[in-house]
């Protein structure tokens, strides 16, 4: 398997290669050449896999350069029962109305990003390993990333982590999280303005070569492709349980729908490729807060991210983010894998600050099966109050968005998955208020709350950014 870059200026790359690139040299996002696919029996055959070994079987189409007994090895220990203490990994739960969680918050963190992140932290250093090499890895995080991040490297000797973070937009649990490790290789760096200007500095970083190869810089965001398929794991193992109890006959005709609470739209394009690899989802439902530009496009067509100063401060504040990185990747699927014409239309975004890609209304919702809507923080309130008043189950605000959208989606005999987002303790203030109750906290993680913090302060400056890195960075 090769990857190219969605602008068509990357000479063909191996898996490992794009690993430790992150972002394509051109500007542009790695996709794979082509997508694998799996048929029904091919699924099947998956069915009685541990998730360490569903992990290994799933990337093994990706990750083609990597032998196969080292997958097998870096999945078991990224997937272990340290890491991941719950039974199975990713436990399902019904929560009434025909809807499912799909428990992905199991990891050290308490947020989904750690189901793909503690993939990349062995994968990336048994590359490094490989190669004599080291990786100054420069990251954005609205809230859960970063710290999933810094806890999947900070063990790593051969790379240092470089995380930017909003200033003041993050939750105190967030914020106690990364900033209270102590590892010399961990820089937390609070920038004044928003995610999306964090995320364009990565990127600006990430583009200009010379700096990227003299600081060996590389990306853990969502723009590195691994992560992306290491999330698509959990569709065939949320597949894969639903229907156990089904018989042959019924498991061919079955389909099901998900919702995905989505700000960078990494999640969902997990999903997307799951489903183009040959899981049975009906339909791909993207749940909004009030940043809800995604939502926009896909009732819409219509692409208009918004300014900095546009974007919302919400309380759901991971999905922040008005400038989705991973739309390009199903952009250009959307324009049938054509470079030429998404560098144009990505020449007309920089220009015009807008997209009209109604023309493909249809193959949004019916060839690829997207809806979408959003939800506010009164139905963040409401719903995590009904949820947990009729079952006792204390969602995190951004799971109450996905819960909240995914009823108005809800197709009669066609279940509905909800992909958790974060365990409620990292939201503690907004869960206490919605539910009248305070969700529980380990107490590991209850004393990080009290601990020093360690954190760079920062302008909106790319130059004091470089500096920064410059002078910190492994070499």
């Amino acid at each position: 398997m090769q990857y190219v870059s969605t602008r068509g200026g990357m000479t063909p790359a191996s898996f490992s290669d794009v690993l430790i690139e992150g972002l394509a040299p051109d500007g542009g996002l790695v996709v794979p050449e082509r997508m694998p696919h799996l048929d029904f029996d091919e699924i099947e055959n998956l069915r009685k896999l541990t998730y360490p070994q569903l992990a290994a079987q799933i990337l093994r189409l990706f990750a083609t350069d990597i032998p196969r007994e080292t997958l097998s090895e870096l999945c078991e220990r990224a997937y272990s029962s340290a890491n991941f203490p719950t039974e199975g990994v990713v436990p399902l739960k019904p929560i009434g109305d025909d809807l499912t969680l799909l428990g992905l918050s199991e990891g050290p963190t308490l947020a989904f990003k750690d189901m793909a992140m503690q993939f990349l932290g062995q994968a990336i250093e048994h590359v490094l390993e490989q190669r004599g090499e080291h990786l100054n890895i420069v990251g954005a995080t609205s809230g859960d990333t970063g710290s999933a991040a810094e806890y999947a490297f900070r063990d790593k000797p051969n790379v240092a982590v470089f995380m930017l973070s909003p200033q003041g937009r993050m939750s105190p649990f967030q914020r106690a999280q990364m900033y209270s490790l102590t590892e010399p290789t961990i820089h937390n760096i609070a920038m004044e303005g928003v995610f999306d200007d964090a995320q364009a500095h990565l990127k600006a970083l990430a583009t200009d070569l010379e700096f990227k190869k003299r600081h060996s810089i590389g990306a853990v965001n969502s723009i590195n492709l691994g992560r992306v398929t290491a999330q698509s794991v959990y569709y065939f193992w949320a597949y894969l349980r639903l229907t156990d109890a089904l018989s042959d006959d019924q498991r061919e005709s079955f389909e099901f729908s998900v919702t995905v609470p989505s700000g960078n739209f990494g999640n969902i394009l997990a999903g997307h490729f799951a489903q183009q690899m040959g899981v049975p989802i009906r339909r791909l439902v993207l749940a909004a807060n009030e940043n809800n530009v995604l939502d926009e496009f896909f009732r819409t067509g219509a692409y208009r991210p918004r300014a900095s100063a546009e974007t919302h401060a919400t309380s759901s504040p991971s999905m922040d983010i008005s400038r989705a990185s991973n739309i390009e990747r199903f952009i250009f699927e959307l324009l049938g894998r054509d470079p030429e014409k998404l560098s144009a239309v990505w020449k007309q975004l920089d220009d015009t600050g807008e997209l009209d890609l109604s023309e493909h209304l249809d193959d949004l919702h019916n060839k690829y099966g997207f809806a979408s809507g959003t939800s506010r923080h009164d139905d963040r309130i409401a719903t995590i109050g009904d949820v947990y008043r009729s079952t006792g189950v204390l969602l995190d605000p951004h799971t109450a968005d996905g819960v909240k959208v995914a009823r108005e989606h809800v197709e009669a005999g066609v279940p509905m998955l909800v992909l958790e987002t974060a365990k409620p303790a990292k939201f503690a203030e907004i869960v206490r208020e919605a539910a009248g109750v305070a969700p529980e906290v380990p107490a590991e993680l209850a004393k990080l709350l009290d601990a020093p913090q360690h954190v760079v302060k920062m302008a909106n400056d790319e130059e004091a950014l470089r500096a920064y890195i410059a002078e910190n960075a492994l070499s």
